[in-house]
């Protein structure tokens, strides 16, 4: 049997550097399952289009390398973004443009891949998101009466680090965070998405812009950023900048509980019908997410260019993901293998690509869970849309943490080139 093959713990290794480093400990991850693989075990891994990939995680290691040790110094070790940044600068200093050969190479050498999953389960699952296009003015005006917010003042984040927590010994500990508003020596929760949209914020000067429907913006606040086409022609961008504190919730759930849209039906384009189709029960129903997000206005942005996501790197459609913040770090390459409603509605296209996380979200949980970009406009929103299915997750872990290594004190086999 191949060495380290059948590992499966409930606190499962993760991830180092092949490069020589001075105390190489694996990260341990709560209930997840790590099973190490060879390349040759990933369906249609010499198939993928190692260069466009090589070069999304390159740009995730521009911002890598440039955190200083003051930065890092604040937060808690972390096993794997220390790997990163062992293997990053081998990254820059590669020639550019790499060709798929050397990009393939690159990933095999540095990198050994590991089956990932929550404990007892086999697959994760995967969603996709979008940037909306929408009409706007930023001015109020006839027919534009629905606001988008900036920050408030008030909006405090209180982090717990992991390192004042109960820790579990070499494990991910995620940071806790408290968003509210102070109160004399208190922080209260701040207003959810029924007060805001009652008024809590009105009147204050924080108003970005004003659209024509509250299910846009809806649908802007799950996505974290927009392209809003004003009435000067001109283009407006927004990105994330704050949540509420309240966490999201999933409305296309009550749709399914309630038997009003089966579960094999359910998309965007759905739920935004029935809201559309019903307007008071949908306004009640978009209040049961009681997140509600605040933007930026960015104007650095070209026109065409992609949003940045929460790495702070322009975001790649069909390469980008959104993971897990408390669990993965932005620059970790993933393979994943599903067959998704991409080419159509039904669940047929094979998807078998190399993936970089670099984005986040309040939906996105768990050690394989992952928000592939899809770019923007309609057509992208309604392949995001639809997307809600099982996909087998492959986190490409630094070889000098492989779990099979540390598991088993053996040296690894270096690839053959």
């Amino acid at each position: 049997m191949q060495i380290g093959r059948t590992i499966a713990m409930c606190v499962a290794a993760s991830v180092l550097v092949a490069a020589p480093i001075a105390s190489a400990s694996p990260l341990r991850i709560p209930d997840t399952e790590l099973e190490p693989l060879a390349f040759s075990d990933l369906d249609g891994w010499t198939g993928d289009d190692h260069a466009a990939a090589f070069t999304v995680f390159r740009a995730s290691c521009r911002v890598i390398v440039k955190r200083t040790e003051s930065v890092r110094s604040k937060k808690p070790a972390q096993p794997v973004e220390d790997a990163l940044r062992e293997i990053c600068p081998r990254a820059l200093k590669l020639e550019h443009p790499v060709d798929a050969a050397a990009a393939r190479n690159f990933f095999e050498e540095n990198f050994r891949p590991a089956r990932i999953s929550r404990l007892g389960e086999r697959e994760g699952f995967l969603t996709g998101y979008y940037e909306p296009e929408v009409e706007g003015s930023k001015t109020p005006a006839e027919g534009f009466a629905v606001p988008i917010y900036r920050r408030p003042g008030e909006l405090v984040v209180k982090v717990a680090r992991a390192s004042k927590i109960k820790r579990i010994a070499r494990s991910v500990v995620p940071n806790k965070r408290k968003v509210g508003m102070r109160m004399g020596h208190r922080m209260i929760s701040y207003h959810d998405r029924a007060a805001i949209e009652d008024g809590a914020l009105a009147g204050r000067g924080l108003e970005i812009c004003w659209l024509k429907d509250p299910i846009d913006a809806f649908f802007i606040h799950i996505q974290g950023s927009a392209r809003i086409r004003l009435t000067d022609g001109k283009l407006l961008r927004l990105n994330y900048e704050a949540q509420n504190g309240h966490p999201y919730f999933a409305v296309g759930r009550v749709l399914i509980d309630r038997g009003i849209v089966p579960a094999e039906e359910m998309s965007m384009d759905v739920i935004r019908a029935f809201i559309a189709e019903n307007p008071q029960e949908g306004r009640e129903l978009m209040r049961m997410n009681r997140s509600y997000i605040f933007f930026r206005e960015v104007a650095e942005l070209a026109p065409d260019a992609e949003p940045s996501g929460a790495q702070g790197v322009p975001l790649t459609r069909g390469r980008s993901i959104a993971v897990d913040k408390a669990i993965h770090i932005y620059g970790t390459p993933f393979w994943i293998e599903a067959e998704l409603p991409i080419e159509r509605e039904k669940a047929a296209t094979r998807f078998r690509h190399l993936m970089v996380a670099q984005d986040t979200g309040g939906a996105i949980v768990g050690p394989a869970r992952a928000d592939i970009y899809f770019g923007a406009g309609i057509d992208a929103g309604t392949v995001a849309g639809r997307l809600r299915h099982p996909g087998r997750f492959f986190i490409l872990v630094p070889r000098a943490a492989d779990p099979a290594r540390h598991v088993e004190n053996v040296p690894l086999p270096r690839p053959k080139p």
